[in-house]
């Protein structure tokens, strides 16, 4: 797996939270650097543990599927892209609640990073090591995250809906340059 495609899977993953992060900057009257700071952090890590979880658990039963397993990782991403398309079409709403308290922030880095649990999975089925992986999409979500809050607070709601479509093409394509390379 090349350093761009690393990086166009962390892209693509932190869309989620970079939208979550819009939609805090928006709805929230107040920001503070911590806030963004402690947001960006929870979004971070978890985007960064759940692949390797994903990862892990694909030792389970990478066995049942080696003859097949560019197909599997191909379909899971499209999965995961797929949603990130049908999400970006849903119209959203402010919330009423915190979004920088303890509980929601939870809530919404469990949220946003299942995805990568998928690709956790998809990378241990390519048969590549996770470590890098992980830290790079918890570093490019991190950062994301950061500029979403920002932006959230001058831009508005739009971008974050694109920044899901754009995730989830992003990913589909990906799934299936897998598919094709194990062709060639």
């Amino acid at each position: 797996m090349s350093i761009v495609e690393i990086f166009l899977i962390g892209l693509a993953l932190s869309a989620d939270a970079f939208a979550v992060s819009i939609a805090a900057g928006i709805c929230s009257p107040a920001v503070r650097t911590g806030d963004k700071l402690k947001m960006s952090a929870f979004f971070g890590v978890f985007q960064g543990v759940m692949p390797a979880i994903g990862w892990f658990s694909g030792f389970l039963f990478i066995s049942y599927i080696k003859d097949f397993n560019h197909w599997v990782a191909m379909v899971l991403l499209s999965f995961i892209g797929v949603k990130m398309i049908i999400e970006s079409r849903k119209p959203e709403d402010c919330r009423t609640f915190c979004y920088f308290d303890l509980r929601p922030l939870f809530v919404m880095a469990v949220a946003t990073s299942i995805d990568a649990l998928a690709a956790g999975l998809s990378i241990q089925i390519l048969g590549e090591h996770i470590l890098f992986p992980a830290l790079f999409i918890a570093c490019t979500t991190f950062i994301v995250s950061l500029v979403g809050v920002n932006i959230g607070k001058r831009a508005g709601r739009k971008l974050g809906r694109s920044a899901e479509l754009v995730g989830g093409i992003i990913l589909i394509m990906i799934g299936i340059k897998i598919v094709a390379d194990s062709m060639l």
